[in-house]
């Protein structure tokens, strides 16, 4: 007969204790684990490697080209366009007429002007006969009455005579005597009153003289409103605006022709003011017009600055390529300074200078890069100086990383 035989009950405890620590080291590895670096596309960053050599430091501005020489063109006198002869565009000489005006007004103040001038002329004419009449008046009461004079120092003469011989008496010759000093006298009155008369006749003239020139110079100026009103170009150029139409009524100062020189063109452009500090008259400039580059220097830097800009005029010293005119958009790099042998790479899209950033430096293999602090020393348009983090030859990335400001790493596909 057969027996059954049961096994001894095995304990698993062990087992479990065994497995429980595994998994307890497995977590304690996982915890300990970095993230994974995220991923960035290799194609869409800008790469620059550090260089040792002479750096130049740029500012890069936009602007436009201006021509040096600009007429501008206002009405002197209100008046109504009746005539346009000349398009934008055009060439024109200094006497070309490019429209006309018309206002009644001037034309009948230049004809009062006229009538009060031609009034005091003949007030002049006036003036010199009746003060040359008097004069010749005068001068014949002088005739005459140095004429008796003469007579009455005879007949004092011959009665002195004739009281010695006793041919009349000594009362007739006392009135003889009388008469002829009372005509010396008489003669020196009329005389004096003679030269008071010649002499005051210049300055009575004179103020007259002056009227009539003060009524010329008002007749001029009405005149010159009048001629206004047939608008010339007044320079040789081209005419680049010409706003009002037929019809429009130009008030007085009102700008309506505008007239420049086009083969004299400078270049203005825009810098920034933490850049404009560093400009200075006479640097050496490289004008890109899209169509060619032009040189040239700085000749003037405008004192103040106007929404955070600095209008810097660049003349230029090179013959514009075919195609430049005014308000052409081009860009201007001036250069501020030669650096001699300092490690600098591209400039990075952020960070200023005497700074510090993070670059992402690429690690040998180039399929990852990490973060280093750098320091920033001077800066230029496309590049900036190393201070500090970094040396010749590693690789950076310039690009924008912000996103990544979370991480000390990342892949590079």
């Amino acid at each position: 007969m057969d027996i059954a035989r049961t096994k001894p009950p095995t304990s698993r405890r062990p087992l479990y204790i065994g497995i429980g620590v595994v998994a307890a080291l497995t977590l304690v590895g996982v915890a300990q684990l970095k993230p994974a670096a995220p991923t960035v596309e290799g194609n869409s960053l800008s790469i620059d490697s550090v260089v040792s050599g002479p750096m130049v430091r740029e500012v890069r501005a936009p602007g436009s080209l201006v021509p040096e020489q600009i007429r501008w063109i206002s009405a002197v006198a209100p008046g109504r366009v009746e005539k346009k002869l000349v398009q934008p565009g055009e060439k024109v000489t200094a006497q070309t007429i490019l429209m006309e005006l018309s206002n009644p007004d001037v034309e009948i103040q230049l004809l009062q002007a006229e009538r009060q001038l031609t009034a005091a002329q003949a007030d002049l004419v006036a003036l010199q006969v009746s003060l040359e009449t008097q004069r010749l008046t005068q001068a014949g009461i002088v005739a005459q009455t140095r004429s008796t004079y003469y007579e009455a120092e005879r007949n004092a003469t011959a009665a002195n005579s004739m009281v010695d011989r006793q041919l009349i008496s000594a009362f007739e010759a006392a009135k003889a005597k009388e008469h002829a000093a009372e005509m010396t006298e008489r003669l020196a009155i009329e005389e004096q009153r003679l030269k008071l008369i010649t002499e005051n006749i210049p300055a009575q003239l004179s103020v007259q003289r002056e009227q009539v020139a003060r009524l010329k110079a008002v007749v001029a100026f009405q005149r010159s409103l009048a001629g206004a009103m047939i608008v010339r170009a007044g320079t040789n150029g081209v005419l680049q605006e010409l706003p009002l139409e037929v019809g429009q009524f130009a008030t007085s100062g009102t700008t309506i022709a505008k007239v420049v020189q086009p083969d004299r063109l400078k270049a203005v452009l825009r810098v920034q003011e933490n850049q404009a500090r560093d400009v200075a008259l006479g640097q050496s400039a490289v004008i890109d017009t899209r169509n060619g580059l032009v040189r040239g220097r700085v000749s003037r830097i405008d004192p103040s600055s106007s929404g955070g800009m600095v209008t810097v005029d660049v003349a230029l010293t090179e013959a514009l390529p075919k195609g430049a005119r005014p308000d052409l958009s081009i860009d201007g790099t001036i250069e501020i300074e030669r650096i001699g042998q300092v490690l600098h790479v591209g400039r990075p899209t952020y960070g200023q200078a005497n700074s510090t950033i993070g670059l992402f430096r690429l690690m040998p293999g180039g399929d990852e890069a990490e973060r280093v602090q750098v320091t920033l020393g001077r800066t230029s348009a496309n590049a900036v100086e190393i201070v500090s983090g970094l040396d010749a030859g590693d690789v950076v990335i310039l690009s924008d990383m912000s996103r990544f400001d979370a991480v000390d790493r990342v892949r590079v596909k």
